[in-house]
């Protein structure tokens, strides 16, 4: 297992420990400035499109931003293509809902992917599995004496992977909620009367997953739960890195996740985990996440390429 040997040690932009290992040499020019590696775009369950993120991005004053949309790469070539143009970084990504042992939800962050049609292979099956789970949190709605209609649903998710927030919206449009979190809060959340469990992959089937299509597997928000408990099993089946900086997480929670980061070995990341919002916590760049996460991320993937490459066959 991965374990650096001081625990003690809150996030900062200092490098990893060499204590860790030596990093390989690097001629290319580095970013300087913020970054933004969670955001979500209307393939998933976003308001905004590839290209506008790219343009959000922009005026953020950002140099790099992932897409990470929920069991879904669709959106990455767009955003791709707009960012090519703006001169901005994209970074391919993926969330994925995976469960453990005990069956607890973990949201992991695949991030720097470079086999895309791998990842959407693979994850065809889930997107599936959120129609017929759309169609089935309409039908108990409609038990309960709410309308609503799958094609409202899916008008919402305008052909993105469907998901809650896609339900949430259509009840907002047909004057069954007052908002997306009225909607949650009487209908769709966790032990909420018309609430349906998603199919997930094991977690160390998506961790194997992330590592196939070339990318880091990060454990997105870990919040309270990121505790060494915890995080060290995941450590065990793979994962690369911590989700450090989100609007979810206190100042406890983020001094904590950097120093588990560092503790082993796992690189930190950070974001919005924006979805559309101008402004407020959860706008994109608002985690102010140094440029110099992101390139501890490009050198840790290239160590684990370079380590595959010289893999005996």
């Amino acid at each position: 297992m991965r374990r650096c040997p001081t625990p003690n040690y809150a996030p900062s932009s200092r490098s990893r420990s060499p204590a860790c290992g030596r990093r390989r040499p690097d001629t290319r020019d580095k970013l300087t400035g913020f970054v933004d590696l969670h955001a979500h775009t209307t393939a998933s369950d976003g308001l905004a499109t590839g290209a506008q993120l790219v343009e959000t991005g922009q005026r953020a004053g950002l140099v790099a931003v992932a897409v990470t949309d929920h069991d879904t790469v669709d959106g990455v070539a767009a955003a791709t293509a707009a960012a090519q143009a703006a001169g901005l970084v994209l970074v391919p990504g993926v969330e994925l809902s995976v469960h453990d042992e005990e069956r607890r939800e973990v949201h992991l962050l695949g991030l720097h992917l470079t086999d895309l049609a791998a990842m959407d292979s693979a994850l065809a099956p889930l997107r599936g599995a959120r129609r017929e789970r759309a169609d089935r949190i309409v039908e108990r709605l409609n038990t309960l004496g709410v309308p609503v209609t799958t094609e409202a649903v899916l008008a919402e998710a305008a052909g993105g992977a469907v998901g809650r927030p896609h339900v949430a919206r259509a009840l907002v449009a047909g004057g069954w909620a007052r908002d997306v979190r009225d909607a949650f809060d009487r209908w769709l959340g966790a032990g909420r009367p018309a609430n349906v469990e998603k199919q997930r992959l094991a977690l160390e089937a998506g961790i194997a997953l992330i590592h196939r299509a070339g990318g880091l597997a990060i454990f997105a928000h870990p919040g309270a739960e990121g505790v060494r408990a915890r995080v060290e099993p995941l450590v065990e089946q793979g994962l690369d890195g911590l989700e450090v900086r989100h609007p979810g997480h206190s100042s406890d929670d983020a001094a904590r996740l950097g120093a588990l980061a560092t503790f082993f070995d796992l690189v930190p990341s950070g974001g919005s985990d924006w979805h559309g919002a101008d402004s407020g916590p959860r706008a994109l760049g608002s985690m102010r996440v140094n440029a110099e996460w992101y390139e501890r991320q490009v050198e840790r993937v290239a160590d684990v390429r370079g380590r595959g490459a010289g893999a005996s066959p």
